[in-house]
């Protein structure tokens, strides 16, 4: 992998949040911060796209992602995406030729010292350049096809479907 084109939504990796009544607000991007800090050995663009919890989430902005995706050069994507509608995005995504596309976020903010972010976005590099084209979802340590995941809400992880 040469280049990387990372497209950032928003969703609980990039949250801030101000008091014990959980007010939130989706900060700047992390991604290229971290992936600066950790000096990665190749070159990559963050595209911040929009900052939305993904419940908040339609067709209208998975299709701007789509296209997105679609007039980039990169045949590479990773995209940091809210968890609660992470599958439905990767399973809209499906069937853009040329690409390996992965998905990924964390379910704890990325600027929490216990946040499982960065170990997510390490996983998620590693896949991007690993897996075979088509869409991933890359959490808890797994990759996963789209269309057998689901997120167990009650568990707090990803597990098969």
């Amino acid at each position: 992998m040469k280049n990387l084109k990372i497209i950032t939504t928003g969703g609980t990796i990039d949250k801030l949040y101000f008091d014990d009544l959980s007010d939130y607000q989706i900060g700047q991007p992390i991604i290229g911060e971290l992936l600066q800090t950790y000096h990665v050995g190749f070159d990559f663009e963050v595209v911040p796209l929009m900052k939305k919890d993904s419940i908040h989430m339609n067709d209208e902005d998975r299709a701007l992602i789509k296209q997105v995706i679609k007039k980039s050069d990169e045949a590479h994507v990773l995209i940091t995406h809210g968890t609660d509608t992470m599958v439905d995005t990767a399973r809209y995504l499906s069937g853009i030729d040329g690409k390996t596309i992965v998905l990924t976020g964390a379910l704890t903010p990325a600027r929490f010292n216990a946040t499982d972010a960065i170990f997510n976005i390490g996983c998620a590099v590693a896949a991007v350049q690993a897996q075979p084209q088509g869409v991933w979802v890359v959490m808890n340590g797994q990759i996963w096809d789209p269309h057998r995941v689901v997120k167990n809400r009650a568990a707090n992880r990803f597990e098969a479907h």
